[in-house]
């Protein structure tokens, strides 16, 4: 009879560790999920592909830009209110 491990047994450990670290993975994002809502942030669940993002990192808008953004945004609702005017009188 031969000594060592027999292939079954190493497969049937192969299959366990893709497992195990399947639920690792998942344990992980709902710990960066929890963390993420104790510092007050909403974090989207990291992908099943395992991609890694800076935490922790704030986009930070400069007033200029808030001011631009804030413009186009009242330049959407103001074509959109006239839209629905239009169509209100239409009907």
């Amino acid at each position: 009879m031969a000594r060592g491990k027999s292939t079954a047994d190493v497969t049937t450990l192969q299959m366990a560790l893709v497992g195990y670290q399947y639920e690792k993975q998942k344990i992980d994002d709902r710990i960066r999920e929890i963390e993420a809502q104790l510092k007050g942030k909403h974090v989207a669940p990291a992908s099943a592909a395992g991609e890694k993002k800076a935490s922790g990192v704030k986009r930070v808008l400069s007033p200029a830009a808030r001011k631009r953004i804030a413009a186009a945004q009242k330049k959407r609702w103001a074509e959109h209110r006239k839209r629905v005017a239009a169509q209100a009188k239409g009907e």
